[in-house]
């Protein structure tokens, strides 16, 4: 059975816009623990030297909410579309 290419495309990126939202307030509310979990995540002792101040700017937000979303919605597409074609009988 195939997936709606669309429509998967489009959960995805929902998905991820959601998550990011949560993100940014996470971000917002306690930024030096967010600035902490970074560090676990890309395995940097000082990530502050790298991060510098965290700061949540309404254009940044939406220029990166913009983003996530445009790029899962394209990771979503290419993904159902190999799942198409690897399930099509042969």
């Amino acid at each position: 059975m195939g997936l709606n290419i669309k429509k998967f495309a489009l959960a995805l990126a929902n998905t991820m816009a959601i998550i990011y939202v949560v993100c940014a307030i996470f971000v917002a509310l306690w930024p030096g623990f967010a600035l902490q979990l970074l560090g676990w995540i890309a395995h940097l002792v000082n990530v502050d030297k790298f991060a510098g101040d965290v700061a949540i700017t309404l254009g940044g937000f939406i220029a990166g909410l913009i983003q996530v979303w445009v790029y899962a919605y394209i990771v979503g597409w290419i993904f159902a579309w190999l799942h198409n074609r690897a399930v099509k009988p042969a």
